[in-house]
């Protein structure tokens, strides 16, 4: 997995707060890809990186679809999201940021 140190964590109550939201809407947003979370010490987290403007990245919902159509399950997205990857020259969620969806898709196809 990418370095966790690099990362900044949100846990459900951060989000809970962030997007004014309900704990249960916050897991309906994970559970439909429009998040990706990965358990760290037991507690579901979500990578800062994934939210702008206090609400999920729209680019991230129909890449984690494409992402799980190629056989990943949503940790192995999450990680592969967070990881440099070289056709792109930074990690995939950086390029999503950067308005890169179909360039990013293009690679995440090619993944299967």
């Amino acid at each position: 997995m990418t370095d966790a140190a690099q990362t900044t964590w949100l846990t459900v109550p951060d989000l809970v707060e962030m997007l004014g939201s309900t704990p249960s809407r916050i897991r309906r947003l994970i559970d439909d890809r429009h998040l990706l979370a990965a358990r760290i010490d037991g507690v579901l987290k979500v990578p800062a990186d994934f939210l702008r403007d206090d609400a999920p990245i729209p680019e991230l919902h129909g890449t984690a679809m494409v992402l799980a159509d190629a056989g990943f399950s949503d940790q192995e997205a999450l990680e592969w999201l967070l990881s440099v990857d070289d056709s792109l020259g930074t990690t995939p969620i950086a390029a999503l940021r950067a308005g890169r969806k179909a360039e990013v898709r293009r690679v995440a196809q090619a993944l299967a």
